[in-house]
C-alpha cells in the first residue's frame, strides 16, 4: 500500500493564504537544511528534502496550486510520469534557480549575487583602534591625536603590484572576468554555479613579476598620525568613526574607516548614567536639622546649595543643567543629582557630648526612653517633645 503524502501546505510550514515570498522562504529555509549535499547518506534528509521540492513545485505554480486546492493529491496522480525530476514527478513547471544560487552559494562559499559584489569594486576593511580618556573629557568633548599602522599606495609600482617596467596581465582561468563558471549534478539536474576566480581573486588581473617593495600588493605598510575630535556627552564604549582612513578598497572600492573605541574613565566622586550624573554629599546634623549652605562639587565647579532645615538623610536633589550634553541634541544637557547623608561625629569633646545630651532632653530624651518602657512607662508623643534646635546650637 502506498505512503499517504502530507498535506503540501503542512510540510512547508505556511498557511493556505501564504503568498509567493512567504512559500519561497519556507522552502529555501527546508531545502538549505535537507539538501543532500548538506545531509551526505542521511535517507531520513533526502527523503525530507524531496517531500518538500514536491510541495513547492506545486505551490508556486499557480494553475497546478489551484488544482490542488480543489482536488488535493487526486489531481496529479499518474499524471506527471516522464518528468525531469525524481519519483516520476515534473518539476518543468518550478522555478528553482534563485533558491539553488543561494543554497549552493551558502555551501560553497557564496551566491551568485555575492559573486558578482566580490568581482566588483569593494570598500576596504574597517581598522579599529581604541582611546582612554578621562571623565572631563567624555563629558565636555575634546582633541586626541592617535597613531595607527594603514597601507598606502606603494610609490614603487603605483599601486598596480607589478615590477616597474611590466604591467599585471588578463588572467587566463577566468578570461578578465573576475569569476569562474562551474557546474554540479543534483537532484534536479545540472546546477550552474558562479565563483571568484582563486587565481585572481576577482580582480580579473594577475602578476608575473611583482614589485618587490610591496610584495604585488600595491600598498605598503606606514605609521600614520590621525587627529581625532572627540564630542561632547560621549559615553564609555561608543566608537568615533573617521571616515575613509581605513584599509584601501579592492578592485577600485573606497578605503575603510578606521574605528576610534572610547574608553572613559572613573570619577572619584562621579558616576554617569545616560545624560545624568550622581554623587553624594555628606552633610552635617547641624546643617540638616536646621539648615544651611553647603558646597557641592559638579563637572562645571563647585556651587553652593542651600539645605532646608529638617532635611532627612538620603534625600535628594537636583541641580538642572549640571550634567552630560546629550549627543543627539546639541541644546539639551542632563541634570546632576545629589544624596545628601548626615554624617555622624565619631569623635565628640566632652562639651559636645553634653550639648548633645541637653539636646536630647529638649527633644525627648531618647537616651533614656528604652529604660522608661522597660519600667513601665511610656515613650512620649510627638507633640510633646520639646524642640529647641537653635537654642540648643547657639550655647
Amino acid at each position: 500500500m502506498a505512503e499517504q503524502k502530507r498535506d503540501y501546505y503542512e510540510v512547508l510550514g505556511v498557511s493556505k493564504d501564504a503568498d509567493d515570498a512567504a512559500l519561497k522562504k519556507a522552502y529555501r529555509a527546508i531545502a538549505k537544511k535537507y539538501h543532500p549535499d548538506v545531509n551526505p547518506g542521511n535517507e531520513e534528509a533526502e527523503k525530507k528534502f524531496k517531500e518538500a521540492s514536491e510541495a513547492y513545485a506545486i505551490l508556486s505554480d499557480p494553475e497546478k496550486r489551484r488544482q490542488y486546492d480543489q482536488f488535493g493529491h487526486a489531481a496529479f496522480d499518474g499524471g506527471a510520469g516522464g518528468g525531469s525530476g525524481f519519483g516520476g514527478f515534473d518539476f518543468s513547471g518550478a522555478d528553482f534557480g534563485d533558491i539553488f544560487g543561494d543554497i549552493f552559494g551558502d555551501i560553497f562559499g557564496g551566491g551568485r549575487s555575492r559573486q558578482s559584489a566580490r568581482s566588483g569594486p569593494m570598500k576596504g576593511a574597517n581598522l579599529r583602534t581604541s582611546m582612554r580618556i578621562t571623565f572631563e573629557e567624555a563629558v565636555f568633548g575634546t582633541e586626541k591625536e592617535i597613531e595607527l599602522t594603514v597601507k598606502e599606495e606603494c610609490k614603487t609600482c603605483h599601486g598596480t603590484g607589478a615590477k616597474p617596467g611590466t604591467s599585471p596581465e588578463t588572467c587566463s582561468k577566468c578570461g578578465g572576468k573576475g569569476q569562474v563558471v562551474f557546474t554540479q549534478q543534483s537532484f534536479f539536474g545540472t546546477v550552474r554555479n558562479v565563483q571568484t576566480c582563486p587565481d585572481c581573486n576577482g580582480s580579473g588581473k594577475v602578476i608575473k613579476e611583482k614589485c618587490t617593495d610591496c610584495r604585488g600588493t600595491g600598498y605598503v605598510p606606514i605609521k600614520k598620525r590621525f587627529a581625532v575630535t572627540i564630542p561632547a556627552g560621549i559615553d564609555n564604549g561608543q566608537c568615533k568613526r573617521l571616515a575613509g582612513q581605513g584599509e584601501p578598497g579592492i578592485n577600485g572600492g573606497p578605503r575603510g574607516d578606521v574605528l576610534v573605541e572610547v574608553i572613559v574613565g572613573r570619577h572619584p566622586v562621579f558616576e554617569r548614567q545616560d545624560i545624568n550624573i550622581y554623587s553624594t554629599v555628606p552633610i552635617s546634623f547641624a546643617v540638616a536639622a536646621l539648615g544651611g549652605d553647603v558646597i557641592i562639587d559638579t563637572v562645571d565647579g563647585k556651587v553652593i546649595y542651600e539645605v532646608k532645615a529638617g532635611t532627612q538623610t538620603d534625600t535628594r536633589v537636583r541641580l538642572k543643567g549640571k550634567g552630560v550634553p546629550s549627543l543627539r541634541n546639541a541644546d539639551l544637557r542632563g541634570d546632576h543629582y545629589v544624596t545628601l547623608v548626615i554624617q555622624t561625629p565619631d569623635k565628640l569633646s566632652a562639651e559636645a557630648k553634653e550639648l548633645l545630651r541637653k539636646f536630647d532632653e529638649a527633644s525627648g530624651d531618647s537616651l533614656h526612653a528604652a529604660e522608661r518602657v522597660k519600667d513601665g512607662g511610656e515613650e512620649p508623643k510627638e507633640k510633646d517633645k520639646k524642640w529647641k534646635f537653635r537654642d540648643i546650637f547657639d550655647k
